[in-house]
């Protein structure tokens, strides 16, 4: 909760930390200033890039209290606009699944290693940055908590879906999910689409998984996004951001 006389710091970066196959990539790192201990965020970009967008949503969990980092997933791919480095990525069909795993164990471990990490990390993410979040809190187990917005092909129904990139639906690792997870999603989406959220979540109950989906009414795919504004939807997205915040507050250690 908020007071007029508190004080508040911010710092706010691009760094460079070690990531898959010890390659060094960029990411954004936000944190408040202070001693701490503070919670940390990973935050997975999604499919547009890492983009503006994206390091604004890492400075709103700094200011919230949490050390938060968003890597460069496609800094193997070079520099340029987020969108010529998108559109390169996906001509070429996508990161590796193999190597965001492996960029997130180092940006991880970075997190934990800061001097005023309480030593909680969650994972977040939107879009294919959604998928990518659930993707390593499964098969990395080293996650506190995770957050799911409306991450495409976690659910595949084709087997014509799966490339060399990504061979393995990520639901098919829910048995290995050792974290709480919070899934939001618009009823009008099609990737992920209604069926396909239904699915995931009749496969967490099949293991017994601690989760909580919420499914809104009249949003589409990328309904926080208030740079899009035929995707934004302003009363779902408050909601929303009232939902990640109450839930990371629970699990990481911090109320927001």
């Amino acid at each position: 909760m908020y007071t007029t006389d508190q004080y508040e710091g911010m710092a706010a970066e691009t760094i460079a930390v070690p990531g898959d196959g010890g390659d060094y990539i960029y990411a954004y790192y936000a944190r408040p200033t202070g001693a701490g201990p503070f919670p940390s965020v990973l935050l997975f970009h999604h499919m547009p890039g890492w983009d503006e967008w994206y390091k604004e949503a890492t400075r709103k969990f700094a200011h919230h209290g949490y050390a938060a980092l968003t890597p460069n997933l496609y800094h193997r791919a070079g520099h340029g606009t987020p969108e010529d480095v998108a559109a390169k990525v996906r001509g070429d069909g996508g990161v590796p699944d193999d190597q965001v795993v492996g960029d997130a164990r180092g940006c991880i471990d970075f997190l934990r290693a800061q001097p005023t990490s309480n030593g909680k990390v969650g994972l977040w993410g939107t879009c294919s940055g959604g998928r990518h979040a659930y993707l390593v809190a499964c098969r990395l187990g080293n996650a506190d908590a995770v957050v799911d917005l409306w991450g495409g092909n976690v659910v595949v129904e084709n087997e014509s879906d799966l490339t060399p990139q990504r061979p393995v639906a990520p639901v098919e690792y829910t048995k290995d999910l050792n974290c709480p997870l919070l899934g939001l999603f618009g009823e009008e989406d099609r990737s992920p689409s209604p069926q396909q959220v239904a699915v995931h979540e009749e496969e967490l109950k099949k293991h017994g998984k601690d989760y909580e989906f919420h499914m809104y009414a009249g949003a589409g795919h990328g309904f926080f996004y208030h740079d899009r504004p035929a995707a934004y939807r302003a009363e779902q997205a408050v909601d929303g951001w009232q939902k990640v915040f109450d839930f990371f507050g629970r699990h990481l250690g911090r109320q927001a």
